[in-house]
């Protein structure tokens, strides 16, 4: 056991009597370590306060992937924790890690709290008011790294946006090219006096053309070589540029020869010339649609997430909040990352949607977070059986520890390092969730498989 005799000396305790020494070993308890050994976890509340008798313990701290050491309690007197004797919010800054085998005591900091009001109160009053200072300054960072946040949103939604958009400023521009080929294309078919029935016979076979079956890059370059073949051996000009295009919509050289049959020799080039930009340009057509249907799902998805245009409290579809969020968070869905999908039918509620996206912004971001460059996020929807619905979001990461679940919905807790993530913690959507919308939101974690379990019931949310 540790003793008054063993603590006396150390610089620490200078200025306590032999008494308040005995006291604070009395309120404590000895804990022995062996290399290795882990005293106390970054990010865990600061529930103890642990002085080094002998031995080294390091102080690690995770930032992103990598370990750094922040430090060593290497000299007896040293400390570490306790925090929560002045900050019910208190948690470790860093992990205490044995380096060799040695002792500490531990006292838990309610016990710390009342030493220190007893023995010197104006001095409890000034740590008190140090970390009051200190936790309105984080909160400040907090709200600017949150904003920082919603500018990387930004970012990801522009990128998102532009690439749609860039292709339909491409595909305007191969339209507007392919439209001035066909209007050339049918002025060399009037020079060449092509009849109305010639004409009516090659509108046939155009409309008679489908996209090739087989999709075998082999059959296509196969399938062109033989097309520019037959143009070349006939004198049509541009065939280089006219018989991929004829080849990539399905056209053989039978389908050339049916047309030859119906033509003339001077009306064959522009004729297939027409033809190659019909089919140029109702595939641009195409790839303009689905551009511009792609921006429009996007704004509607912005609009979806935000509320803009919405009541606060309203009945919604808590699907299409998932479905929006996703989608605002799809920059920062890594490539090695699965995304499942399981949105049974759910009830709709009276809900304000706008709160409850922040909320899945939350859950989805940290699930990411967890799981790094590689895993599987399952985001999921389930009736209750009496009127409300239960939302999982699920990864596939390492899993929280038993503590960590205990005060991961207290304010300010955060297991991430300082700039990693918006620093909301879980505090912000256990309010939404429980205080505005009578809910309940629970965390089921093992290594592997984590789940945060949302229960929305079916009463409105306070107004």
């Amino acid at each position: 056991m540790i003793s008054v005799e063993e603590l006396r000396p150390l610089p620490l305790f200078t200025g306590l009597s032999d008494a308040q020494v005995g006291e604070l070993v009395d309120a404590g308890t000895e804990v022995l370590f062996e290399p290795g050994d882990i005293l106390f976890v970054e990010g865990e509340p600061a529930s103890w306060w642990w002085v080094l008798v002998s031995g080294e313990v390091e102080l690690v701290r995770h930032i992103g992937r990598e370990e750094t050491v922040l430090g060593t309690m290497d000299v007896p007197g040293r400390w570490a924790g306790g925090f929560r004797a002045w900050d019910e919010n208190g948690a470790y800054l860093a992990t205490g890690r044995a380096s060799s085998a040695g002792r500490v005591l531990r006292v838990p900091a309610e016990a710390l709290r009342e030493r220190s009001d007893a023995w010197f109160p104006f001095g409890g009053h000034l740590i008190q008011g140090l970390f009051r200072t200190a936790r309105t300054f984080e909160s400040v960072t907090r709200q600017k790294e949150a904003l920082v946040a919603l500018g990387t949103l930004a970012a990801g939604l522009a990128h998102e946006i532009n690439n749609p958009a860039a292709a339909a400023a491409r595909t305007v521009e191969a339209l507007t090219a392919s439209c001035a080929t066909l209007l050339s294309s049918l002025r060399r078919l009037a020079d060449g006096s092509i009849s109305a029935a010639q004409f009516m016979a090659l509108d046939r076979l155009r409309q008679e053309i489908v996209p090739a079956a087989s999709s075998d890059p082999l059959d296509a370059a196969d399938r062109e070589e033989a097309v520019s073949g037959w143009l070349l051996a006939r004198g049509v000009e541009d065939a280089w540029l006219i018989a991929p295009t004829l080849a990539a919509a399905g056209v053989d050289v039978a389908w050339c020869d049916r047309v030859a049959e119906e033509l003339s020799d001077d009306t064959l080039g522009p004729a297939l010339t027409w033809v190659a930009s019909t089919l140029s340009a109702t595939t641009q057509l195409g790839v303009l649609r689905e551009s511009t249907r792609r921006i429009s799902a996007l704004v509607n998805d912005v609009r979806t997430y935000s509320q803009l245009d919405r009541a606060s409290v309203q009945r919604s579809d808590v699907r299409e909040g998932l479905a929006s969020t996703l989608t605002m968070l799809a920059h920062r869905i890594p490539a090695g990352v699965r995304v499942v999908r399981e949105l049974d039918d759910v009830p709709s509620l009276e809900v304000v949607p706008g709160e409850l996206n922040q909320v899945w912004t939350n859950l989805i971001g940290n699930a990411l977070d967890a799981m790094g460059d590689h895993g599987t996020l399952r985001v999921a929807t389930r009736p209750d059986g009496s009127g409300g619905l239960v939302v999982e979001i699920g990864d596939s990461g390492p899993g929280m520890s038993a503590e960590t679940q205990a005060h991961a919905f207290e304010p300010f807790f955060t297991t991430k390092g300082v700039g990693k993530g918006t620093g909301l913690g879980l505090d912000i959507s256990r309010r939404i969730v429980v205080d505005r919308h009578r809910g309940e939101i629970t965390i089921e974690s093992r290594p592997g498989a984590t789940v945060l379990r949302v229960h929305l019931p079916g009463s409105a949310p306070e107004r």
